[in-house]
């Protein structure tokens, strides 16, 4: 929007130094310099542009295999966090078992040490008191049945106490073999437990890397979509810039068109016999047409500093002095919608106005405006429109 506004008001100002009477070849040149400028600019933003796409293509990809490398990471850590969380409740389980046991085993071992204590009464009751003799049970039985009954119970009694103390100790036995079982149990799945969470903590590590160095990806190929759409919306501005430009260009060139009527040249506007003669001596570097995303309207000719610059054919000056990216410009008017254009020289020698013969030197090779060393840019312009001056050399 704001190049929009840019180029109405470019485009305004043009319209009012052609009201304000400014001389309309060089309104032309200057708007013509802005279409090169802008075509430069185009072709730069397209070739940018086409950076962007093959850096954002990049990005894309490497995004892609890093999304497929997170989402394989967070497989595997998946597993390892399914077997985590299995041997984990193993763990749990056998070490509620563990405590089950444990308090078993007290218990026996509280009935064990119960027992023996029972015993170990016994025994000491049998040492302390006289031991019942036959003649006393004898006595004390009322019965024959009395008296078997009698001695079957005392002996009873004796034999129970011990098969309940190896009972006891029995259970006891085993209810600690069992738990010493549980024991290496449980420490074969804590190990297992920690070796697991060790596997698990550095597959998500590697996962938190992956997934981080995907997030950079992602805020890259934003930065690149976004910078691709600024550089398409800019690319965008300049070709309606220079569509509006090029218009106003076709409405300058009528005016030059105008002026060469009213200058009543007496040029032909033709080749002579031996057709054009060439500006200067020396080796184009530089020819017509396209070059690097802009229209280089004429050609460029190598010469030493100072040299001599001819008209190419006779002719009416009606520019002479500075223009822009020109620099010293001299525009030679020779009849019948037909001009030349001999541009970047360090001295004029000639002035608007002036009648000149072909051959005659009407300024001196330099380097000045948009020049890289001393050269001519020399052009030829048919109704104010740039052709190719070889075809007239």
């Amino acid at each position: 929007m704001r190049r929009r506004l840019a180029v109405v008001l470019g485009l305004s100002l043009v319209f009012v130094a052609s009201a304000a009477g400014q001389d309309p070849g060089a309104e032309k040149a200057q708007v013509d310099r802005r279409i090169a400028e802008l075509q430069a600019e185009i072709a730069a933003a397209k070739e940018n542009e086409g950076v962007l796409t093959s850096q954002l293509g990049e990005v894309v990809t490497e995004l892609r295999a890093a999304q497929s490398a997170v989402e394989s990471a967070e497989g595997s850590l998946g597993l390892l966090e399914s077997d985590l969380a299995t041997e984990q409740d193993r763990l749990e389980r056998l070490t509620a078992l563990l405590d089950e046991q444990t308090r078993r085993l007290r218990r026996l071992q509280e009935e064990y040490r119960r027992a023996v204590e029972i015993l170990e009464a016994r025994v000491r009751a049998v040492y302390i008191e006289e031991e019942p003799d036959a003649l006393a049970v004898l006595v004390s039985a009322t019965t024959f049945g009395d008296l078997i009954d009698s001695y079957e119970f005392v002996n009873r009694i004796g034999s129970q106490d011990r098969r309940i103390a190896r009972q006891v100790e029995t259970a006891r036995r085993l209810a600690a073999e069992k738990r010493r079982a549980t024991e290496r149990t449980q420490r074969l799945t804590a190990a297992t437990v920690s070796v697991i969470a060790a596997r698990t903590e550095e597959a998500r590590t590697v996962r938190n890397e992956l997934a981080s160095n995907r997030d950079t990806l992602a805020a890259a190929r934003r930065l690149k979509q976004s910078a691709l759409a600024n550089t398409r919306e800019t690319r965008e501005e300049y070709l309606e810039e220079v569509v509006a430009l090029a218009a106003q260009s076709a409405s300058l060139a009528a005016a030059i068109r105008n002026a060469q009527a009213n200058a009543a040249s007496t040029g032909t506007g033709a080749p002579s016999a031996s057709g054009f003669i060439w500006p200067v001596s020396g080796t184009v570097v530089s020819g017509f047409g396209w070059r690097w995303g802009r229209m280089h309207e004429g050609i460029d000719i190598t010469a030493p500093m100072g040299a001599s610059v001819w008209a190419a054919a006779a002719g009416t000056v009606i520019y002479s002095g500075w223009l822009g990216g020109y620099g010293l410009l001299v525009v030679v008017d020779h009849g019948n919608g037909l001009a030349t254009a001999y541009a970047h020289n360090s001295s004029l020698l000639v002035g608007v106005g002036q009648r000149v013969g072909q051959g005659e030197t009407i300024s001196l090779v330099g380097s000045t405006g948009n020049s890289s060393g001393p050269h001519v840019h020399f052009e030829v312009r048919v109704n104010g429109s740039a052709v190719d001056p070889l075809a007239y050399l």
